[in-house]
């Protein structure tokens, strides 16, 4: 699993150009999964039943993550649209992300290679107004402490800019902690050195 932040679209965002009197619409928004990018494509269709097509692709999860791929032509001749939009989604670099172009067709035709230069070309433009922000990966630690080292502990996870999922304050506390992947080995070596061996931190594996 990859542990390096990546960005992830702020909000969705839609842009649009006229090529040879057809008018190409991209759409793009944050899709954590890939049930969130299909809803998305869904909601796009509802919104916007007069184009001709609507063609998309998405990664609905790390930019690397050749398990959450998805793209579809929706009508037009294979490999002009759906692929061409994934190549500028993957080319970002981002991640948890879906574009969805739709194309209201004006009479003229574009050949292929038209298509693709109008369907990739739309979502870099697109692309290239979007708003991002930083995706975190995550861990999770699962820890039992005695109160007396509550003060120390408290201290570290400050420090690391670690918090608190769960809770419980019973004879001891006990819980599951949210850490940044990068920092999860050194954080668990310093518990356990700080407090001498008294709390053990162990990653949760679902």
């Amino acid at each position: 699993m990859a542990h390096s932040p990546y960005p992830i679209p702020e909000a969705t965002l839609s842009w649009e150009q006229e090529i040879k009197k057809s008018r190409f619409i991209a759409h793009l928004a944050h899709t954590p999964d890939p049930g969130a990018a299909k809803a998305f494509i869904a909601s796009i269709r509802e919104s916007d039943q007069n184009a001709a097509h609507h063609c998309w692709a998405f990664i609905a999860g790390a930019p690397g993550d050749s398990q959450a791929l998805g793209f579809s032509d929706d009508g037009e001749p294979s490999g002009t649209a759906g692929k061409p939009i994934l190549a500028q989604l993957q080319g970002s670099g981002l991640g948890e992300i879906t574009a969805v172009v739709s194309r209201y067709f004006g009479g003229i035709k574009l050949g292929t290679g038209g298509l693709v230069r109008a369907y990739g070309g739309t979502v870099a433009h697109a692309l290239s107004r979007l708003d991002t922000r930083e995706r975190l990966i995550m861990e999770r630690l699962s820890l039992r402490a005695e109160y007396s080292d509550m003060a120390l502990l408290e201290g570290l996870l400050t420090q690391s800019g670690t918090h608190w999922e769960r809770v419980d304050y019973g004879v001891l506390v006990s819980g599951v902690l949210l850490v940044d992947a990068r920092s999860l080995d050194s954080l668990c070596q310093q518990i356990r050195d700080r407090t001498q061996g008294r709390v053990v931190a162990r990653p949760v594996t679902d």
